[in-house]
C-alpha cells in the first residue's frame, strides 16, 4: 500500500483526496435519520466535536430532530476535567441540563443498569481514539457494547480517523490471562483500526451476546492518512495526549509506564521525553546506533512537574520522528527498553509487573531481562500478530 509522501511529520494530505467527513458529519447531513424516534444517550468526551469545534452533544441538544436524553462520560469525564485514573461522576451538565452518567470502571451488569436507569433505547459512541490497545477508550467502547446488549439497547458508533493511520497492526497480541482495562481482548498493541472497525471486530469475535450494532462510517478517509490530513481540529483525548505527535509514539513509549523511568508525564512532550535520575547521553547514543527507521534520538534533560521524578531534573532521550511512514512505534519502544536496561544500572520494572498488562504477556519483560535483543523480542510475537492480522482483515471498512 502506498505511503503518504513525507518531508516532515506535519506534511499535509495530497490535494486530490476528497475531504474527510466524520461519522457524525454524515449522521447530521442525513437529518439524524438513524436516530429518528429514539431516546438517545451519547458516550463521548471533549473529542466529540464538529469541524467548527462545537461539541456534538451541544449540537444535537439544540436540534429538534434528535431526542437526546443522556450523556455517558468515560475516564477523564465528558467535559474532560479529570486526570488519568479519574472521572467526573454523576452530575447534570450545566450547558445543556442533560444528566451525565459515569461509565468509568463500570462494565457488565452494573453498566447495563446505568443504561437502563438513563431511560435511553439507543447508545451512541463518538470518541477519538489514538490507535493503541492500552488506550482505555476502546475498552469503554467494548464495555458499553456488552452492557447495551445486556440492557437490550441498540448501539451506534460514529467513526473518526485513526490518527496514526490504519495501515497495519503491529506489536504483541494480548494473552487473555493478562486482560485488564488496558486490554480486554486479544488484539495487537498498535491495532491499526478505527473505532467502527473495532466495534465490528468486538461484536463478531469477542462479545458473547452481540449487540444490535450500526456503524456510521467516514467518507474520504484512507488507511495511509495521518491525522493532519483530516482537516479536523485536534482535541487532546486525555490530558497527556496533547498533540497527534504524542499519539504517533504512544503505542511504543507508553510501555515505559511499566518501568521506573519517567514516560514524560508532567512535561509538555509526554511520551516523547523519557528519562530518569542518573541517565546520561549514553542512552541516546545507544538507541541511535540501532539505525531504527524514521526516528532520531536526542540526549535530553527535563524536570517533570508531576508524576515520576516530580520537580527533579532527570536525563534521558527525546524522540524525534522524521519519517512517520517508515517509523515503527512498537519496535522503537522495545529498542528503547533494551538500550535503557543496558546503559543504566538503575533500570527496573514496576514491582506490580504493569509492563505485562501493557504488552499483554510476561514475554517482553522476561526476554529483556534474559538479555534478548530487539530483533529477538519483536520476532517472538510475529506468529500471533499474523493470526490477528488475518482476523482483522475481515472487519476493515476502508481501503
Amino acid at each position: 500500500m502506498a505511503s503518504v509522501p513525507v518531508l516532515s511529520p506535519h506534511r499535509a494530505t495530497p490535494q486530490h483526496r476528497k475531504p474527510l467527513r466524520t461519522g457524525f458529519e454524515r449522521l447530521a447531513a442525513d437529518g439524524y435519520a438513524a436516530l429518528g424516534g429514539r431516546r438517545v444517550g451519547v458516550v463521548t468526551n471533549p473529542t466529540g466535536i464538529t469541524r467548527d469545534a462545537r461539541h456534538i452533544v451541544d449540537v444535537m441538544h439544540e436540534d429538534h430532530r434528535v431526542e437526546l436524553t443522556a450523556v455517558f462520560g468515560p475516564e477523564h469525564g465528558f467535559r474532560g476535567t479529570a486526570q488519568a485514573g479519574g472521572s467526573e461522576g454523576r452530575y447534570d451538565d450545566p450547558a445543556t441540563g442533560l444528566p451525565v452518567y459515569d461509565t468509568y470502571l463500570k462494565s457488565g451488569r452494573p453498566l447495563a443498569d446505568v443504561f437502563t436507569a438513563s431511560g435511553v433505547d439507543t447508545v451512541v459512541f463518538d470518541i477519538q481514539d489514538v490507535g493503541a490497545r492500552f488506550y482505555t477508550y476502546i475498552w469503554t467502547l467494548y464495555d458499553c457494547m456488552e452492557a447495551a446488549a445486556l440492557a437490550g439497547k441498540r448501539f451506534v458508533v460514529l467513526d473518526r480517523p485513526n490518527p496514526v493511520t490504519g495501515r497495519a497492526a503491529e506489536g504483541p497480541v494480548l494473552h487473555r490471562e493478562f486482560a485488564t482495562f488496558v486490554g480486554r481482548q486479544p488484539i495487537a498493541q498498535a491495532h491499526g483500526m478505527t473505532v467502527a472497525e473495532l466495534a465490528r471486530l468486538f461484536n463478531g469475535e469477542f462479545l458473547t451476546t452481540p449487540v444490535p450494532l450500526e456503524t456510521v462510517t467516514m467518507t474520504g478517509w484512507k488507511r495511509d492518512a495521518f491525522y493532519d490530513a483530516s482537516g479536523l481540529p485536534w482535541v487532546p483525548p486525555s490530558p497527556n495526549m496533547p498533540t497527534p505527535d504524542t499519539a504517533l509514539v504512544y503505542s511504543g513509549t507508553c510501555m515505559f509506564e511499566g518501568t521506573n523511568l519517567s514516560e514524560g508525564r508532567g512535561t509538555t512532550r509526554p511520551f516523547e521525553l523519557l528519562g530518569a535520575e542518573g541517565i546520561d547521553g549514553r542512552w541516546a547514543a545507544a538507541a541511535g546506533e540501532l539505525g531504527l527507521p524514521g526516528v532520531r534520538f536526542r540526549e535530553a534533560y527535563f524536570a517533570p512537574t508531576f508524576s515520576k521524578f516530580q520537580g527533579k531534573t532527570v536525563g534521558g532521550v527525546q524522540i524525534h520522528v522524521h519519517d512517520r511512514a517508515a517509523y515503527d512505534p512498537v519496535r522503537t519502544g522495545i529498542a528503547l527498553l533494551v538500550t535503557a536496561r543496558k546503559v543504566w544500572d538503575g533500570f527496573a520494572w514496576r514491582p506490580d509487573d504493569w509492563i505485562d498488562k501493557l504488552t499483554g504477556s510476561s514475554r517482553v519483560r522476561t526476554m529483556i531481562d534474559a538479555g534478548a535483543g530487539v530483533d529477538e523480542v519483536t520476532g517472538a510475537w510475529q506468529t500471533e500478530l499474523a493470526a490477528f492480522r488475518r482476523v482483522r482483515e475481515g472487519y476493515l471498512l476502508y481501503k
